[in-house]
């Protein structure tokens, strides 16, 4: 009787799991996108272009909202004077001025450039965050956090797949 118990319950855990996962898919999961139905961006690409114009990771962080591994970005040791820019639509997003290291393993920033990155509520996971995608294309960047240094005390946590960096001074 104990073993058709333990039997039991694990094939009703894994159902359990799978079902969970594709209503996580399904309802919490849904990219920016299609969360903001009716929502028309400046720049706008069928998936088929989208694919075309980004690698597969940067698609699946831009348009699907995944999340690069952390510390596996080259922009976390960016140091120099210049502009990151999103990788979608060439918009500035931050300046170098604004970046800072926060040990999370992705690029961080204390402020966007002014009108570049607009925010949603996110609340995959179990948990309501504040999504930041690219204004002007709609591509997902990352997450803001109240968590970072002055003057701000935001963290803007972006995947570092998401953007593009041009040095130059400024």
């Amino acid at each position: 009787m104990k073993r058709s118990k333990r039997i039991f319950l694990k094939v009703f855990g894994a159902t359990t799991l799978a079902g969970g996962t594709a209503a996580w898919r399904l309802f919490g999961a849904a990219p920016a996108q299609a969360q903001a139905a009716g929502t028309s961006f400046e720049v706008s690409h069928s998936n088929a272009e989208w694919h075309k114009i980004l690698t597969d990771a940067q698609y699946n962080v831009l348009r699907e909202e995944g999340t690069e591994r952390p510390y596996s970005s080259p922009l976390n040791s960016e140091h120099r004077a210049g502009i990151f820019a999103c990788a979608g639509c060439r918009l500035d997003l931050f300046s170098s001025k604004t970046k800072f290291e926060s040990h999370t393993g992705w690029p961080s920033f204390w402020k966007p450039l002014d009108g570049a990155v607009a925010t949603q509520t996110d609340t995959s996971f179990g948990m309501a965050r504040n999504e930041v995608h690219c204004r002007r294309c709609g591509g997902h960047l990352g997450h803001v956090f109240d968590d970072g240094p002055p003057p701000t005390g935001l963290r803007y946590c972006m995947n570092g797949l998401a953007m593009t960096f041009t040095p130059k001074a400024v």
